[in-house]
């Protein structure tokens, strides 16, 4: 790994939120809301993204693994009252689920 590399995997690491579906809502609707699957590193898919290496995000993505959110998967999530760890590479936010809840 390069010093760049490791640089933008702490910065990316640093700048990750646990949100509520309901602050994610916005920006599904306007189509920018990105899935990882738990099989991979949330923060791996954001430096994939960063660094537009199109052949590992073209495998996930051709996997299921990494995928646009759907509206299938947002009516699940509204009624699950979800949350997720996010991370913004813009123009994307970037999520997966997240193991705990917000305390209310």
């Amino acid at each position: 790994m390069t010093q760049d590399h490791d640089e933008l995997m702490a910065q990316l690491n640093s700048e990750t939120a646990i949100l509520s579906w309901k602050e994610l809502e916005r920006h599904f609707a306007r189509g920018v809301v990105i899935r990882v699957s738990k099989g991979l590193d949330l923060i791996k898919v954001a430096a994939v993204i960063a660094k537009d290496d199109k052949d590992t995000l073209k495998e996930w993505l051709d996997s299921g693994e990494v995928a646009n959110a759907s509206v299938d998967e947002a009516q699940d999530w509204s009624a699950s009252e979800a949350e997720f760890w996010s991370v913004v590479v813009a123009p994307f936010v970037i999520v997966q689920l997240a193991d705990r809840k917000l305390d209310s």
